[in-house]
């Protein structure tokens, strides 16, 4: 409950959020159990807790008699770069383009060096 400066309360109501697997992700998730990827790399890769992991092991989720997706439908195994290593990586990557153009030098090397940081950047999106 939440109250205003007047002391009325007020009921507060957030909605629920939906973060089951669909019957794919499930699938795959039940071949990277079956490989032996740990819980937390496989949390990792679909950017979940790893309370959605276990559901799917223990068969508390929305496809429990979902097969498991075949070795060569699966993405490669963790670990996994997490979404602060690629905060992390992003932030360097423009400290290193604002440093070479604040350089100040103008050279096919500088404009290769920015395309380059540029492209990687994109990449990380």
């Amino acid at each position: 409950m939440l109250a205003n400066y007047l002391g009325e309360v007020f009921l507060l109501i957030i909605p629920e959020v939906e973060m089951a697997f669909s019957y794919r992700e499930t699938q795959i998730v039940k071949g990277m159990l079956a490989r032996g990827d740990k819980q937390h790399d496989i949390a990792s890769f679909f950017g979940v807790n790893g309370g959605r992991i276990a559901e799917v092991s223990t068969g508390k989720c929305d496809y429990p008699s979902a097969p498991a997706a075949a070795e060569d439908r699966l993405p490669p195994p963790g670990p996994y770069v997490g979404a602060k290593t690629v905060f992390e990586i992003e932030e360097i990557l423009f400290e290193a383009k604002e440093l070479i153009a604040g350089a100040g030098v103008k050279s096919s090397e500088t404009e290769v060096a920015l395309d380059s940081i540029e492209t990687a950047l994109k990449k990380l999106r």
